[in-house]
């Protein structure tokens, strides 16, 4: 390419026409090669700041070269640091969908790192704030003081011997945390580490996270985000993190130090090394269904000023306003190839270069519209089908948006897991004794086949959660008939209304001692199904700590001690924390949960058809049509055959043994007697696990009577001592 000097009121600088590929700012080694794409655009223009304190750019240089509508320069003499942004020249017509307005300074989509916050100004609009036409009227403030800026990253970094844990789906424990959160009031994270990635890597997390099973960590936005203008007015801010300005860049609010652009990058890098090292999986929770910029009366940040028409999807016969699938004010126009790749880029990112295991896609379905319905066969699922990288990473769905026949639960093609609403909905319902829902909990139990099987998925698509960052806490579901919403300004306005909590008799805190008992009970009975369900069960992080919300269930604008994990635990809390342990520690042990395949008769060797689940009613009788049918009956067995596995040891390569697991859910509020069943060879059971902790743990005969205390989860195992014990190894 032919070197060029240009000079536009600034100093002069040697300019060559570059590449168009990679996007973003590439550092070779020897300079940087800038590429950006815009198709609508008439002019783009690279910015170069001394300092992130800078309140105009030193350099201004046009993009000399345009290929496939990607502007690109190469530039021998910029270094890693050096900070940027651009400018986008176009014609501003909203009416027609477009918004160029080169007053205003941009950041690049592909951007590493975020180096300045942007600090809220009406400059940072595209129109004039106070005008009477709004967003129809122009505005040619400058804006360069108050914009983000981005800098230039050299990627390296040493990882050593660091390996994937690559946890098989059917033996993965999801725990869902927020980087902050989690270590915000944690006493053993030395301070300086509290509410960062370095925090998340620290030796005390590392060992509670192992002790209770975990083998995925699923964090929620890490992706750099900007504060709504209005909750800084407020005194909140967006704390989950879900209004993304740049899909590659580290949200900066997590790191520990403040020095280079790469600081931030490079923490993020050593928190994924050493949960590896723990063999705990990193999962991130992305946001590629709409960004920070919000509705045609957002702010002018990145996409909308670049090229409004290619990154947003229009309303078509209105191009002023925007299709809102997400309630957020707009939808990323996943049918144009360019965003398509923007989002297929930054996975590769994350997995590539961030070594991260997985994503949580928010709002999913959002992604897979072609035109206004969900697209199953969208361009969305064929690239990530096709993808030699993505494709072989964890996928979970969250399987709806908020536009019309967006709850698409259980459609989603294989490679894909969904978190499971119904699964969260029916086990609600029936812990708190609602009626006519045995026969549903009895198929969300064993991995939701109605869902999965139809179309070749196994039982590990289906996520399975009672709680999760949006919605109670696990002690607020049983604490709270309603929400308490007012600390978010809203007047309780926001959030679900629809939550199947129960209060068990008081709305929140209470000195009533029977009322908090039963609410503790109720908690391991959640924890006791969760676990021992078919399926990959997810914890929301702090559930197991007793952590509450004070009745609040949309706390995404909560940077405090709202939703900062407690852990100064009371002993009530202290014991429920053992307790989920210990569930943890059986559903590693025993092998039948862990079934790869849904349940299914089979022939055994002797040529007798048996089954590997059956469904007992109290009496040991298998359950028939009409007790599916009876509205009141609130009590049911689960026996699952542990013979029946088509599973083999990895190390012995023999086929994996595993006991039987008898699971008496009693959700009514009385006694029930079970006769404990004779099936197989199984003459007696072990009593692992009874939520009311009243039992004594022994061993039982089969045919023998056991009276489930009202509202308990019990769990008994065949005696076997040849086979492996189930004793805690906590």
């Amino acid at each position: 390419m032919q070197t060029t000097d240009q000079s536009t009121g600034y100093a002069t600088v040697k300019v060559q026409g570059g590449k168009p590929y990679p996007l973003g700012a590439t550092w070779d080694g020897l300079g940087v090669n800038f590429a950006i794409f815009s198709e609508n655009a008439t002019r783009i223009e690279l910015c170069l700041f001394d300092s992130v304190e800078s309140t105009s750019e030193s350099h201004r240089i046009a993009l000399p070269e345009r290929d496939a509508y990607v502007w690109h320069c190469y530039m021998k003499d910029i270094r890693p640091g050096q900070i940027y942004g651009f400018r986008a020249y176009g014609p501003y017509d909203p009416e027609n969908g477009l918004r160029f307005n080169p007053n205003k300074l941009l950041a690049d989509p592909y951007a590493k790192a975020i180096v300045r916050h942007p600090r809220w100004d009406d400059s940072l609009f595209g129109y004039k704030v106070e005008h009477k036409d709004a967003d129809l009227s122009f505005d040619d403030t400058d804006n360069a003081a108050y914009a983000p800026l981005c800098a230039v990253v050299d990627p390296s970094f040493v990882w050593g011997e660091d390996k994937r844990p690559d946890i098989p789906w059917n033996k993965t424990i999801i725990y869902e945390a927020h980087v902050k959160g989690l270590t915000a009031m944690h006493p053993d994270v030395p301070p300086e580490l509290r509410g960062t990635y370095a925090g998340v890597a620290s030796q005390p997390v590392i060992k509670h996270l192992t002790k209770l099973g975990v083998t995925a960590i699923e964090l929620m936005p890490v992706h750099y985000r900007v504060n709504s203008r209005n909750l800084p007015e407020k005194n909140l801010s967006d704390y989950w993190g879900y209004n993304t300005l740049s899909y590659f860049a580290p949200d900066t609010r997590f790191s520990s130090v403040s020095g280079s652009p790469t600081d931030q990058i490079q923490e993020f890098k050593m928190m994924v090394r050493a949960l590896h090292a723990a063999g705990i999986e990193v999962i991130l929770d992305v946001v590629y269904n709409h960004t920070v910029e919000g509705s045609h009366l957002g702010p002018t940040l990145c996409f909308r000023g670049l090229d409004n028409l290619a990154y947003y999807r229009v309303v078509p016969d209105n191009e002023r306003y925007y299709m809102d699938y997400t309630g957020c004010g707009n939808t990323l126009n996943m049918r144009h190839p360019r965003v398509l790749q923007l989002m297929m880029d930054s996975l590769r990112y994350w997995v590539e270069e961030m070594h991260v295991d997985g994503f949580r896609f928010d709002l999913a379905s959002a992604l897979a519209r072609e035109l206004f319905d969900v697209d199953h066969l969208s361009s969305f699922f064929d690239v990530i089908q096709q993808d030699p990288v993505i494709s072989r990473v964890k996928l979970i769905a969250e399987p709806w948006d908020v536009g019309e026949g967006g709850y698409q639960v259980g459609n989603f093609p294989v490679l894909w897991t969904e978190w499971n609403g119904k699964y969260r909905d029916t086990v609600r319902r029936f812990l708190k004794g609602d009626s006519a829902v045995l026969g549903e909990t009895a198929t969300r139990l064993t991995g939701s086949s109605d869902l999965y099987e139809k179309n070749g998925r196994r039982p590990h698509a289906s996520i399975n959660f009672v709680t999760a960052h949006d919605g109670f806490t696990l002690h607020d579901l049983v604490s709270y008939n309603h929400k308490h919403n007012q600390a978010n300004g809203e007047n309780s306005r926001d959030g679900d209304n629809h939550n199947n909590s129960w209060n068990h008799g008081a709305e929140g805190q209470t000195a009533n001692k029977e009322i908090n008992a039963l609410r503790y009970q109720q908690k391991r009975n959640f924890m006791a199904i969760l676990l021992l369900s078919i399926g990959v069960p997810m914890i929301s992080g702090g559930d197991e700590l007793g952590r509450t919300q004070n009745g609040n269930n949309n706390a995404y604008c909560q940077d405090n001690e709202i939703s900062w994990y407690n852990w100064d635990l009371s002993e009530d809390d202290q014991n429920f924390l053992e307790f989920v342990r210990k569930v943890a520690g059986i559903r590693k042990k025993l092998m039948v949960i862990h079934r790869k395949d849904f349940f299914r008769g089979q022939l055994n060797e002797t040529g007798d058809w048996t089954n590997e689940v059956l469904w007992l009613r109290p009496d040991g009788e298998l359950m028939q049509a009409k007790n599916w049918d009876d509205s009141e009956l609130k009590s049911i067995a689960m026996l699952l055959e542990g013979s029946g596995l088509e599973e083999y040891d990895p190390v012995t390569e023999e086929r994996a043994h595993s006991q039987s697991l008898l699971l008496i859910c009693n959700a009514s509020h009385v006694d029930v007697p079970f006769v404990l069943p004779q099936h197989e060879e199984h003459d007696e059971w072990d009593l692992l696990l009874d939520t009311s902790e009243t039992v004594e743990m022994r061993t039982w005969e089969a045919g023998e009577e056991f009276l489930a205390q009202p509202r308990t989860v019990t769990v008994f195992a065949c005696h076997d001592a040849t086979g492996p014990s189930t004793e805690d190894s906590v």
